[in-house]
């Protein structure tokens, strides 16, 4: 017990100090280009648990139906236990900030022209998913670093609606959408 305690805490260390690394360095952009055509969701379901809602993207900014991609992070899951949403947590923390679950490395190989980083707490493995994730755009909110995000709206992490309605704005300031 006490061993697998000190391992989590060492894997810990590692992981902050590879994300103290990526944050130092410029963050890797996917592939140039103009215009949403996916979109990726990182959430935090402790937090905000109606993940339905990132399928409205879909209608709102004219994309195909299995274009929104969404994984939740959970601090504490059980493998057993269904989950309608692929779900990662603190369990899958490898060494050197490597993820250890099928959902997340799945999520991690695609990329995005929008990520969304729905969270407003500062959580270690919801930090490497950001960083690791290829996306041009990276939308998130002032709670969290500045470095992780290009985009970062001040809404409440509750009001869905209201993000929705701020994301929409400033894509079709920035021309991404019409």
């Amino acid at each position: 017990m006490f061993l697998k305690a000190l391992k989590q805490k060492l894997k810990q260390k590692s992981a902050r100090k590879y994300v103290k690394q990526l944050l130092s360095s410029p963050i890797a952009n996917a592939k140039k280009g103009h215009g949403i055509a996916s979109v990726g969701c990182i959430v935090d379901l402790d937090k905000f648990e109606d993940v339905n809602l990132f399928y409205q993207l879909v209608d709102e900014f004219k994309l195909r139906p299995n274009s929104v991609k969404i994984i939740g992070y959970k601090s504490f899951y059980d493998k057993n236990s269904p989950y309608a949403t692929p779900v990662f947590s603190d369990k899958d923390l490898g060494w050197n900030g490597a993820i250890e679950n099928g959902y997340a490395l799945e999520f991690l190989s695609r990329e995005y022209d929008v990520l969304l980083n729905y969270y407003s707490d500062e959580q270690l493995l919801l930090q490497l998913m950001t960083l690791k994730t290829k996306a041009r755009i990276r939308v998130g909110f002032d709670t969290v670093d500045h470095k992780l995000n290009d985009l970062i709206l001040q809404t409440p992490l509750s009001d869905f609606g209201l993000f929705q309605k701020e994301l929409k704005k400033y894509l079709k300031i920035f021309k991404e959408i019409e």
